[in-house]
């Protein structure tokens, strides 16, 4: 996910996403901890898309104050 696709999405759909992504990186955790994971790189990835939706709605947070 790049940073401008998420900066159009409405304050409903950052939480779908935000949501989605940790139900994604609690599903990778677990197959790397059973050796089932075969895209490790899958994880970080992860990661980063729920730092970058995470930012985004602290943004706005910020800005609406």
């Amino acid at each position: 996910m790049k940073i401008s696709d998420i900066r159009e999405y409405t304050d409903e759909e950052l939480v779908k996403g935000l949501e989605d992504a940790q139900r994604e990186y609690l599903n990778l955790r677990i197959q790397a901890k059973t050796g089932q994971l075969e895209n490790t790189a899958r994880l970080r990835l992860v990661r980063r898309d729920i730092a970058r939706i995470r930012s985004i709605e602290n943004e706005r947070h910020r800005n609406a104050n």
